[in-house]
């Protein structure tokens, strides 16, 4: 029989394993692009969010919004992704050097965040990493921040997965999170999209959310990547694209 501690330990990991997503799809790191010679080259960074737990890879909201850019006229190639579930502020700062994009990209976007949130990080250690990330996202973007396009962080509070815990705390300390990506945003002089209030929906809409009762579904991908195309295209046209 296993001991009260390693019972503890198990269920911790249990716990960790669920909010990173580590099931079915979403556990990968890099996604190399697919582009085309002349078509916009796209790179998404963050954690669960970006990579998609939960639904299939076509399903993703980078995916997803590729695919409106492209429906809407933009010539853009599949974008490539550095992301892991689980990953903190600091976690995708050094996948990031381990992946090593190389080349310049017309539109770079930048959601992270939650998992700061969920191990209790302090603020304003979540804005100098956040505000590193956001400069590197700038850099990969040939130094262009209106290239970059930064989403909110999503209030997982809401879902059957925070049942058993205080979810007006997790809402306030992802608020708080939030205030600190919007303003390093805006002072920075990228766009802002704020997927919160979207992510909400999952309170009284169980179809917005995936299977393991947390993170989203391809139907909330579907909303974030339709409230972000405005801020991509203005992105990705604004240097030319086509």
């Amino acid at each position: 029989m296993k001991s009260v501690k390693a019972q503890v330990r198990v269920s911790a990991a249990l716990i960790l394993g669920l909010l990173a997503g580590c099931m079915g799809t979403g556990n990968h790191a890099v996604v190399p692009d697919r582009t085309a010679p002349g078509e916009v080259r796209y790179l998404a960074l963050g954690d669960s969010y970006t990579i998609g737990a939960g639904v299939n890879a076509d399903l993703r909201w980078p995916v997803q919004l590729a695919a409106g850019l492209r429906a809407s006229g933009v010539a853009i190639g599949e974008p490539g992704i550095i992301a892991r579930t689980g990953w903190t502020t600091d976690e995708l700062s050094a996948g990031i050097d381990r992946a090593a994009p190389s080349g310049s990209f017309e539109i770079v976007s930048l959601l992270i965040g939650v998992n700061n949130q969920y191990r209790g990080r302090a603020a304003e250690e979540y804005r100098t990493e956040f505000r590193t990330l956001l400069q590197r996202a700038i850099g990969f973007a040939g130094g262009h921040a209106d290239r970059v396009v930064v989403l909110s962080i999503p209030d997982w509070g809401v879902t059957p997965f925070a049942r058993t815990r205080n979810r007006s705390r997790i809402a306030t300390e992802i608020g708080h999170l939030n205030q600190v990506n919007r303003e390093e945003t805006e002072r920075a002089g990228a766009h802002y999209v704020d997927v919160t209030p979207q992510s909400r929906s999952a309170a009284a809409d169980r179809s917005m959310l995936a299977s393991d009762g947390l993170h989203p579904s391809a139907k909330m991908y579907a909303e974030w990547a339709r409230l972000a195309l405005p801020a991509a295209r203005q992105a990705v046209l604004g240097h030319g694209a086509r």
